[in-house]
């Protein structure tokens, strides 16, 4: 994806991620946590014209869970509510083992994408996720036995280094799509330059995704769409619609980006769009 797809106008893949792993309704009473809260948020996304739902799994009492049953019901919440969403399970895991981090890929049907951390991750005072290369690699590996497609969470520009050795170690499959992650603590700085700087060391024909944390999540998102790339919000990344003003759900943050795609003549894909960029089958 470059420049030139701007210039073409071709689609714009829009994810939302609609509740994380780490802060609940105490940091915005509108994340949805429950099974059922999720499906209407994935709902109402899908309708504002989010095509990919990327998901987390909540315990009753509101904290993260990583069972399979837990994600089972929350797959099938969304499948209920939704018409034709692609689902993308987190493996994600602060400070869970790769046991635990498996349980999202082993839903009855799978999820046709699950994310794939790429290195170490510190945001937190008390919290890491490590990432170790053999955890990478077994996820990896296990994502392509069961034809999930993985989206590659780059935190830095280390972690290039690391999605061109699963290429020259054929974990997985090319070309990958690659999610660039920009806001605090080991993530990459957020600033234009270094967003281009990472584009523009993609490897050769990769779908890429921007997503910024917090205040970043807009022009960062924006400056993706006119390099030709893909965008992801949502409350799990941001609570906030503009400064003190907490926003009011996860549809209303897929709203405002589906209006600056649209203003900058980029059309918003349609889920089955997104499946062909994205080499979902």
């Amino acid at each position: 994806m470059s420049y030139e797809s701007y210039l073409a106008g071709d689609p714009v893949v829009v994810t939302v991620a609609l509740t994380g792993g780490v802060h609940g309704k105490e940091a915005n009473p509108n994340i949805p946590e429950t099974p059922e809260e999720i499906g209407r948020a994935a709902a109402a996304c899908e309708r504002a014209g989010a095509s990919v739902v990327h998901l987390h799994a909540r315990r009753p009492n509101g904290e993260r869970s990583f069972e399979t049953e837990r994600f089972q019901q929350v797959n099938d919440a969304v499948r209920e509510a939704t018409e034709d969403v692609v689902i993308q399970n987190s493996t994600g895991g602060t400070g869970a083992p790769l046991e635990a981090r498996r349980q999202s890929l082993r839903t009855d049907p799978a999820p046709e994408m699950a994310s794939l951390d790429m290195g170490p991750l510190n945001r937190y005072q008390h919290l890491t996720s490590e990432n170790t290369r053999h955890t990478i690699d077994e996820l990896g590996r296990e994502m392509r036995e069961r034809g999930i497609t993985p989206e590659l969470e780059v935190f830095n520009n280390g972690h290039l280094n690391e999605t061109y050795r699963l290429l020259e170690e054929d974990i997985i499959e090319e070309p990958p799509y690659v999610n660039i992650i920009f806001g605090g603590g080991t993530t990459s700085p957020p600033h234009p330059r270094n967003l281009l700087n990472l584009v523009q060391g993609l490897p050769e024909g990769s779908p890429f995704n921007v997503l910024g944390f917090g205040p970043h999540q807009l022009p960062l998102t924006t400056m993706a769409i006119l390099l030709g790339g893909h965008v992801r919000v949502g409350l799990e990344d941001n609570v906030y619609y503009r400064r003190g003003e907490p926003a009011e759900s996860n549809a209303q943050l897929v709203e405002r980006i589906v209006r600056v795609a649209e203003e900058l003549g980029r059309p918003v894909a349609s889920t089955a769009q997104a499946r062909e960029i994205l080499g979902v089958t």
